[in-house]
């Protein structure tokens, strides 16, 4: 697996994303690709996903899709993928629903049954485990599971699955992602599911959590695609970054789902990315240095960024005008005085009016 650990790191903590002369679709064997909010949203293909993801694969580059969302097969989502223009097998996809039904069939009687709150492709899961699914409280679950559903889930759903946590049975969930994003905007993801049981029981219970950042989904992935120097790729800090963290592994994110700059710019150490881009164009070509300059700044391409009175400022270096000048290069130069300020114990800087300098 690649690790960088170098100008980027500073007491472990990253202080700004890092550059890479080749593309990354070459330095690096396997993308493993978050799928909502990075290839596609509410089942349309993000802007540019379609022809960049053929382009790397074109190159060489393994594809594979992790994703959280336990709603559908893995069939079901390489044949959208395929229909989108993304040639894809169910090989190829590796869901939270697989890794928490193996987290359960290593925790269970073989055969046992396990009261399903979620959709078919958690059920797909929990059978290829040779495990049970059952609808009611009644049915003697081993097992509790819960992954996102969809938004027609019955909420009598919630019911059976707080009657049997409530009775003391074992309670997993396939991730906690709070939000998940779709066509018309964020609607709510299945961490908010596991909420509501949560609330059902007293809040006297935690469930086992499979998916992305944790370590299950990480064995899962490794296990299923054998990658030897993976890039992950993906939306959201808190889950596919935090989730490379983990693993060791290193992170592409790109600004097409729920993260923006602002937050990009608060990150903790574990949310911070190896990598930043607007969209999968990104894995195509080399990425720039973010370097640092004799006065504290950090310069990339044609911006320069630094802390000022607890504040963020960026400028255009080199006699660029500001609508010339890559807006994402000037993204990368403000992580790195953002992340750099926050290592040297100075807090987050505002970034409010250097974001609005970009355009963004």
């Amino acid at each position: 697996m690649t690790v960088h650990d170098d100008q980027g790191r500073r007491g472990g903590g990253r202080t700004r994303p890092e550059g890479s002369a080749e593309p990354l679709s070459e330095a690096y064997d396997t993308a493993l690709l978050d799928l909502d909010g990075v290839v596609y949203a509410g089942g349309l293909a993000v802007p540019y996903a379609v022809e960049s993801l053929g382009t790397a694969r074109d190159g060489g580059m393994r594809l594979a899709y992790v994703t959280n969302n336990a709603l559908r097969t893995p069939d079901a989502v390489a044949a959208h993928l395929t229909e989108l223009g993304v040639p894809a097998e169910a090989g190829d996809v590796v869901t939270s629903a697989q890794a928490v039904a193996r987290l359960i069939a290593d925790e269970v009687p073989a055969g046992s049954r396990v009261l399903l709150i979620g959709g078919e492709g958690l059920a797909v899961a929990l059978r290829e485990r040779g495990l049970v699914p059952v609808e009611s409280a009644d049915d003697d679950p081993a097992a509790v599971v819960q992954g996102y559903g969809g938004p027609d889930l019955p909420w009598k759903r919630f019911a059976e699955a707080s009657y049997a946590v409530g009775r003391g049975v074992p309670w997993y969930a396939s991730n906690t992602d709070l939000t998940i994003p779709g066509a018309r905007g964020i609607g709510p993801g299945n961490g908010a599911a596991v909420e509501v049981v949560r609330i059902g029981t007293g809040g006297r219970f935690e469930p086992k959590v499979a998916g992305k950042p944790l370590p299950p989904m990480h064995r899962e992935t490794v296990l299923r695609t054998g990658a030897e120097r993976p890039l992950v790729v993906g939306d959201r800090l808190d889950t596919d970054i935090e989730g490379a963290f983990n693993g060791g592994v290193d992170s592409l994110l790109v600004l097409t789902g729920v993260t923006d700059v602002a937050q990009l710019l608060a990150a903790v150490p574990e949310h911070r990315p190896t990598y930043v881009a607007a969209d999968l164009r990104g894995l195509l070509v080399g990425q720039p240095e973010v370097a640092a300059d004799r006065d504290g700044g950090f310069v990339c391409g044609a911006w320069r960024a630094s802390v000022s009175g607890g504040a963020l400022a960026v400028e255009t270096v080199g006699g660029a005008a500001a609508g010339e000048a890559d807006p994402v290069d000037g993204v990368r130069a403000l992580c790195g005085a953002a992340w750099s300020a926050a290592e040297a114990g100075e807090g987050v800087p505002d970034g409010e009016k250097a974001i609005a300098r970009l355009g963004l």
